[in-house]
């Protein structure tokens, strides 16, 4: 039964490659600018993220930071959290994308793996945490370019993707370099 599974999403991932109308690995990534409203929320969603980075190194902000709102929101905490629910929202994301084109029914399953991965594989430590975090963004970000060479998410998403998920898995590789 686990073969036979295993076989029919291996088939599945492969006619999703092999699509003839996925023409867009042709059209340069960065070609369409990103509209200004997805360009802003998503810088602005870096913002826990930074943030998590800062309280980490300067001790003034991070003291500062657990007086007025709890060690919650400081260091490692923070990105871990906040790293986790950004997990999940990209599987919301990825979901919508796989609603565009019932031609994908293995889009539904990739697009549900993240929040799937946040949850069992986010724990046992900051450092594990932050490693299965980082593995998580850089699959979605895979996903992400399967959507996109088929044609099923805006043409500027890759470019916005890329940024975005770089900061993230810079940021959360704070946390492992810190525990090195």
């Amino acid at each position: 039964m686990e073969c036979a599974l295993g076989r029919a999403i291996v088939s599945n991932l492969r006619s999703l490659l092999d699509r003839p109308h996925a023409s867009r690995h042709l059209e340069p990534m960065f070609s369409t600018p990103i509209p200004r409203t997805a360009l802003l929320l998503g810088f602005a969603g870096l913002l826990p993220f930074v943030w998590g980075v800062a309280t980490m190194y300067v001790t003034p902000l991070q003291d500062l930071t657990v007086a007025w709102m709890g060690a919650r929101f400081a260091g490692p905490y923070v990105l871990l959290s906040y790293g986790t629910i950004i997990l999940a929202f990209m599987s919301g994301v990825l979901w919508g994308f796989a609603a565009r084109d019932d031609t994908m029914p293995m889009g539904y399953v990739l697009s549900v793996i993240p929040a799937l991965w946040a949850f069992f594989f986010v724990g046992n430590g900051p450092s594990s945490a932050a490693l299965n975090l980082i593995t998580g963004f850089l699959a979605v970000l895979a996903v992400d370019f399967l959507f996109w060479t088929n044609g099923v998410t805006p043409r500027w998403w890759m470019s916005l993707r890329i940024q975005l998920t770089t900061v993230v898995v810079l940021c959360l590789a704070t946390i492992v370099w810190g525990s090195a």
